[in-house]
């Protein structure tokens, strides 16, 4: 089937599961304009498992134009399709694909939820493969794209039952956003820190005492959301 007819095929299998009720309450949810069909991830993974044999047998070149038009429409749907499938395909990357999901990321990226979809999956698995690349992430918290920036933070909750190869990364960038005033970059190196915790409470621990009295409440709430009680109370006593 020809890749573009495919994509037209998608969009009208999307539209057939379009719920109004869904789509005007997540254009509520949302505190930015949104793009959306309404249609319901349970539906959405529906649709990506349905057409996933038509394509899986293509070349990663060709994947990955499918998805960059599914990424580049804007919609949320079609964003959910097309992470899931690069996912798919994650034991074929390789150091070069970095490029392509840095532009994925500044150009497609307009709200958390896309923003963790592909960062916490894709560039997690990539960067877990290669942390070689984990210092890019650090220059994306100098970005003024606020998504890219949330980005450098939860890339890396994907490799954290191992993260004491980036143990160091995950603590510069947590320096890095640490006054930031953004609630979503406050919880985005949260987030980080606390599933680093499940494997470093103790230096994860420090950190947090070293900066309790700087750090955001939002951001160190999170941080030690998976600590021990005692460990919590200290943390949030602000002596």
């Amino acid at each position: 089937m020809n890749k573009l007819t495919l994509l037209k095929e998608i969009r009208q299998e999307l539209k057939k599961n379009i719920d109004p009720a869904y789509r005007d309450g997540e254009r509520r949810f949302f505190k930015e304009k949104v793009k959306n069909y309404g249609v319901r991830l349970p539906d959405r993974r529906k649709v990506a498992a349905k057409y996933w044999p038509k394509i899986k047998h293509l070349s990663k070149k060709e994947i990955f134009f499918i998805c960059s038009k599914l990424f580049s429409s804007g919609y949320n749907e079609e964003f959910t399709l097309a992470a899931s499938w690069v996912y798919k395909i994650k034991d074929q990357f390789q150091p070069s694909d970095f490029k392509t999901f840095a532009i994925w990321v500044k150009q497609h990226v307009d709200n958390w939820a896309k923003c963790d979809d592909f960062c916490t999956h894709t560039l997690g698995y990539f960067i877990d493969q290669y942390p070689q690349f984990a210092k890019n992430l650090l220059l994306w918290t100098k970005s003024k794209n606020r998504w890219v920036k949330r980005a450098s933070a939860v890339t890396l909750i994907y490799p954290y039952k191992k993260p004491k190869k980036l143990l160091t990364t995950i603590f510069q960038i947590a320096e890095q956003l640490l006054l930031d005033s953004d609630d979503m970059m406050q919880k985005g190196y949260g987030w980080m820190l606390k599933d680093a915790s499940a494997v470093h409470q103790q230096q994860v621990f420090n950190f947090v005492i070293k900066h309790k009295h700087h750090m955001p409440r939002t951001a160190l709430r999170y941080a030690i959301e998976k600590m021990p009680r005692k460990l919590k109370q200290q943390a949030m006593i602000k002596d």
